[in-house]
C-alpha cells in the first residue's frame, strides 16, 4: 500500500491561511475545513512563522536557503577530501613503483 504524497502549499497560501485564522470571526477549525487543511497544520505554520519570522516557509525542502547551501557545500567538501586521499595514495603507490 503506497502513501499519498504530501500536499505542498505556497508561502502566500500559508500566510493567507494564517491571516484568515487570526482575523476571521470563525474558529480555526472552520477556517481549516474551508481551506481543506488539518487544524494542526495552521497551528504548525503559525509556530514556524513566529520562530523564523521572514525566513519561514523557504520553499522546496525542509531547510532554509542558507542551510541548504551549507549542507550542499559540506557534502561537496567531503567528496573533495575523499578524492584527495585517493590521489595521495595513488601518488605514493606510483612513486614506489618507479624506484
Amino acid at each position: 500500500m503506497t502513501r499519498k504524497p504530501y500536499k505542498r502549499y505556497t508561502k502566500e497560501f500559508k500566510l493567507e491561511a494564517l491571516r484568515l485564522a487570526e482575523q476571521s470571526e470563525k474558529p480555526v477549525t472552520a477556517v481549516a475545513r474551508e481551506l481543506g487543511l488539518r487544524v494542526n497544520q495552521i497551528y504548525k505554520w503559525k509556530q514556524q512563522l513566529e520562530s523564523n519570522g521572514s525566513d519561514a516557509f523557504p520553499g522546496k525542502g525542509w531547510q532554509a536557503g542558507l542551510e541548504a547551501e551549507n549542507a550542499r557545500l559540506r557534502q561537496e567538501l567531503e567528496c573533495s577530501r575523499e578524492e584527495n586521499q585517493i590521489l595521495k595514495k595513488a601518488a605514493a603507490y606510483f612513486a614506489k613503483e618507479s624506484l
